[in-house]
């Protein structure tokens, strides 16, 4: 049998050379956040820049912007990649850490030992950590993420050391006390998933735990830019700010206690919910919205734009001016149009459950070729769990066939196909892997290479676009060499891939039993989502 330590060290790569300091993105000496007037990612007058100049007019109208060089975007590939990355960045840190996840590992003794060393050897590195509260703390009184942070703010006090757990305004009283901690997770999560450290920023859809360090795919682009590393901080520390704060406490009463400082600019979300999420529209909805400045520098050559896309449904009221849906749809409704019709996309989500309003969009796509991307059973993380998650795996499944389905009917087999990722059965081959990786790509027509890719933490799912916090960074670029990266992450992550067919989920192993219909229906009545 093979131990949990070899198989870690077995399975993790070796560590990834440094980056290579690149220059500084465009106006970064400007601490101030400013956009720029629309304009096309190039000066020149071609077909490609013209759809892109299309596609970024709508954008500065809805989102920041941020120019940034095509060097100062890397695109890593592996789980023990992204391990060896984010270590060797804290290990380095000099002013901050700050860390936006759903879930640290309970084990992950590793990480939480090179934080400690960080900020030994470095007086004046802060370090702020946000994580959900109900993942965060399910299997207390056993050790949890919350046990495991504790400590260091133990050691370190809480001017150096914060710890956050957003509790969704969503799930209380009766509510709360019936709903198992396996299923609470569906009325809403804190899910961004952002690593920041000084300058450089790591947006991904990986938590921070083993499988997501060893044998669970997922996407992870490095982004070199103090401006746009900035922002997303402000947009960590506003969640931190109207989140749970974590303290150590006594071991028998789990290591930690949730308080609700005084200082947070909002009331408790399970007691005052409305007033919560008054106070939290108020604080968020100016940092997502575009903001106008002076006219960033001009640039000579192919240039790369960047612009943070957030939802944050759950807390923007009365009013919801989340932009992730409408920017992704921006996209997506470019795809329908005759000049578009030699262009090429692939999707992908690892949890298929696509929302209905973006599944139209794909569906309706003039594309010459479009792909699907999603976890077989065996790849996905809920496979041969216990209990009602058990049902998952078979219920994502049925979301994928119908889509199918809807394919054929519209008889559009020879356009879009349904590929679904398999490494070995998780829980059976020692080297399987669970996929994880969600993201579009867009093909200018009449291109070999992507220019257009969004990625970060959304599942595109109903959820995601009602229940969950997610951030994510649209990148629309024309520089050659970030395209050929952007090819090769398309080309990686199908590698493990196979196309299904209707046949395919016509097979005995296939079919979804009754019990995981009603419980996908019952779900949705109790008001969670998948």
């Amino acid at each position: 049998m093979i131990t949990t330590t070899l198989r870690r060290t077995l399975l993790r790569s070796t560590a990834s050379a440094p980056l290579a300091r690149s220059r500084p993105c465009l106006s970064c000496a400007k601490r101030q956040f400013a956009t720029s007037p629309p304009s096309a990612p190039h000066s020149a007058t071609s077909p490609a820049a013209s759809m892109l100049g299309a596609l970024t007019g709508e954008l500065d109208k809805l989102a920041p912007r941020f120019e940034l060089h095509a060097s100062q975007i890397r695109i890593l590939q592996a789980p023990g990649e992204f391990y060896e990355t984010l270590k060797e960045r804290i290990s380095k840190a000099e002013r901050r850490i700050f860390l936006s996840t759903l879930y640290i590992g309970k084990t992950e003794h590793e990480l939480i030992s090179i934080l400690r060393a960080a900020l030994l050897r470095s007086p004046t590195l802060h370090v702020s950590i946000l994580s959900d509260a109900l993942r965060g703390t399910r299997e207390s009184p056993h050790p949890s993420c919350a046990s495991l942070l504790a400590p260091l703010v133990a050691e370190f006090g809480a001017d150096r050391v914060d710890i956050r757990m957003y509790h969704t305004p969503n799930l209380r009283g009766l509510r709360k006390k019936v709903v198992p901690k396996r299923l609470n997770e569906g009325w809403g999560l804190q899910h961004m998933k952002l690593y920041g450290v000084d300058d450089e920023i790591i947006i991904s859809g990986a938590n921070l735990s083993d499988d997501y360090f060893t044998n669970r795919q997922d996407r992870y682009h490095v982004f070199s830019c103090p401006r746009l590393t900035d922002y997303f901080s402000r947009i960590h520390n506003a969640v931190c700010s109207i989140s749970y704060q974590v303290l150590p406490a006594p071991a028998d009463q789990g290591g930690f206690t949730l308080e609700w400082p005084e200082s947070n600019p909002a009331p408790q979300p399970t007691e005052e919910p409305t007033a919560f999420k008054t106070a939290a529209t108020a604080i968020l909805a100016p940092l997502i919205r575009p903001l106008v400045a002076a006219k960033a520098p001009s640039t000579t050559g192919p240039r790369t734009f960047v612009y943070p896309l957030a939802q944050f449904t759950p807390l923007l009221y009365p009013t919801d001016t989340s932009t992730e849906h409408p920017g992704l749809s921006a996209v997506l409704r470019l795809l329908s149009r005759d000049d578009w019709a030699s262009s090429k996309w692939m999707f992908t989500a690892g949890y298929f459950n696509i929302h209905s309003q973006l599944k139209q969009l794909l569906l309706a796509s003039k594309s010459v070729q479009g792909t699907v991307v999603t976890a077989a059973p065996e790849a996905n993380g809920f496979y041969g769990s216990k209990g009602v998650s058990n049902m998952l795996p078979p219920a994502y499944t049925l979301l994928a066939r119908r889509f199918l389905g809807d394919v054929v009917k519209m008889g559009k087999e020879q356009q879009i196909e349904l590929r679904e990722w398999r490494k070995g059965t998780i829980g059976k081959d020692p080297d399987a892997w669970t996929y994880h990786a969600k993201g579009i790509w867009v093909t200018l027509p009449n291109e070999q290479n992507p220019s257009i890719t969004l990625v970060g933490s959304s599942n595109y799912t109903k959820r995601s676009y009602s229940l969950d916090l997610e951030i994510n960074a649209l990148v629309v670029t024309e520089d050659e060499s970030l395209k050929k990266q952007l090819r090769g992450e398309v080309e990686w992550l199908q590698e493990k891939s196979k196309k299904v067919t209707m046949e395919d989920f016509e097979r005995t192993e296939r079919r979804v039993s009754l019990k995981v219909r009603l419980a996908l229906w019952l779900v949705g009545v109790l008001g969670g989502q998948l």
